[in-house]
């Protein structure tokens, strides 16, 4: 701020933080040249001082209004407030109308920058318990899959994951469980930290990790990679929904199989990302019952492909995948009814042959299936059980949601993670945990019974 004379004042110490909001304001603005100037300069000096002509000089471009100016320069030589820079910037990019031919980021009200993957993996890297486990888990669940394994693939837990404490507890319990069934069943922890809304609602605790719509993403997202190593550390691989094409650069190397919801099956950009994870994925049918996105899903994540992508430095780039061989299809339901029946699992295996794709699937306890209603969950395992029973080599996998504690509850207006009940769903309801003791026996004893009797006659499937 010059003086009455004119002559500059004395240099202005810049915080990031300010400077930063002026950088953002300047590229809003489409002024290309001063925000290349204003970084050079920031580069040259961090942590000196920046002449206040320089600052005013491009200050003075953002707006006709010399209040913007005053507003600016203020925020510049007061000590750093976020709520007052966070309100100067929303202003600011916020397009008024008299700047009505500008066409970008109209609805955009900001950004806020997000922290690069290989700076979080480098801040918190895998345990050394962790690496063998993600393998093992990844190799297990490629090996029942492939069918070259006869034991059954459980994806079991929360619907999410919304208390870390919490969800750690949940994992040393299933830990225990996973070793005393792992001739029969291979167990890998359901660990969802995104969560798709048919509306609104609470996204998932990489989206809003205090849950109270704060939207504290780069916590959520070191919460989340923390979360994944503290399960992982404890021997139990971990299983994840693919909801966006960015946060696996996170959290992809902790992860050991990974499902594609009903509402994205059908999205390219998902079938994309698909074709280039190290794990297996499941591809869910739709949420009307459509069988057919989810087989074409799976022909389309085996093939290469070349997308606009994300590195580990945090950088766009074209990215080109190899395919993953490792996908089939979860069986949830649908709005026109369930699907895990025995004419239901024959017309899975019979339309994934005649795309040539292994004739396996993974059935889905919940959702669609147990027809919203937790309770439900056990009554259809139970049906599941029998067909395996009987020599169904089909149904190679089951989801189960379960937590602790059954039901759910709703995200409270205050309060935040302090004002729920411990160890029960702020999403889709959930079996409890002795209710899952109990599931997770009768379908190892199912495996035990289809086991015995391949051995005596020779039953490779039904259809």
């Amino acid at each position: 701020h010059s003086g009455a004379s004119g002559r500059a004042g004395p240099p202005i110490k810049c915080t990031f933080l300010a400077c930063a909001t002026i950088i953002i304001l300047l590229d809003h603005r489409g002024l290309r040249a001063q925000l290349f100037e204003l970084v050079i300069a920031l580069k040259e000096s961090p942590p000196r001082t920046i002449p206040p002509p320089f600052l005013l000089q491009n200050l003075a471009a953002l707006s006709d209004s010399s209040d913007h100016i005053r507003e600016a320069a203020t925020a510049l030589t007061a000590p750093p407030d976020i709520t007052t820079l966070h309100s100067i910037s929303s202003r600011h990019l916020t397009m008024p109308t008299e700047h009505a031919n500008h066409t970008d980021d109209v609805r955009v009200l900001g950004y806020d920058p997000l922290i690069p993957p290989q700076l979080l993996t480098s801040e918190l890297p895998a345990p050394a318990n962790s690496l063998p486990t993600v393998v093992k888990g990844r190799r297990e669940a490629v090996e029942i899959i492939k069918q070259r394994d006869d034991r059954l693939l459980v994806m079991v837990g929360p619907c999410s994951l919304h208390d870390p404490e919490t969800a750690v507890e949940y994992c040393s319990r299933l830990v225990q469980l996973a070793d005393k069934l792992k001739q029969d069943l291979c167990i890998i922890m359901r660990a969802y930290l995104e969560k798709p809304r048919t509306t609104v609602g609470w996204k998932g605790l990489i989206n809003d990790p205090d849950i109270d719509e704060s939207f504290k993403i780069n916590k959520g997202l070191r919460v989340s990679r923390k979360l994944f190593c503290d399960l992982t550390n404890q021997g139990m691989p971990i299983a994840s929904e693919m909801l966006d094409t960015i946060s696996p650069q996170f959290l992809a190397d902790l992860i050991s199989l990974g499902a594609i919801g009903a509402r994205t099956t059908e999205s390219q950009l998902h079938r994309e990302l698909a074709s280039g994870l190290s794990f297996p994925m499941g591809f869910k049918n739709g949420t009307d019952g459509s069988l057919t996105v989810a087989v074409d899903a799976i022909g389309a994540a085996a093939a290469q492909h070349h997308f606009m992508g994300v590195t580990k430095q945090g950088l766009a780039a074209i990215t080109k995948t190899a395919g993953n061989p490792d996908c089939f299809v979860i069986l949830r339901g649908g709005t026109k009814g369930t699907n895990f029946d025995k004419d239901s699992v024959k017309a899975t295996r019979e339309a994934l042959k005649k795309k040539g794709l292994d004739e396996v699937m993974m059935i889905d306890c919940s959702h669609g299936n147990s027809q919203k209603n937790h309770k439900n969950q056990p009554k259809v395992a139970q049906v599941v059980g029998d067909q395996i029973r009987e020599g169904e080599t089909g149904i190679v996998g089951v989801m189960i949601e379960s937590n602790i504690n059954e039901g759910n509850q709703k995200t409270p207006a205050t309060g935040g993670l302090a004002a729920l009940q411990k160890g029960v769903s702020i999403t889709d309801a959930c079996i409890d945990w002795d209710t899952t003791v109990e599931v997770l026996e009768q379908l190892a004893d199912a495996v035990r019974t289809r086991r015995s009797k391949k051995t005596t006659n020779g039953v490779n499937g039904t259809h």
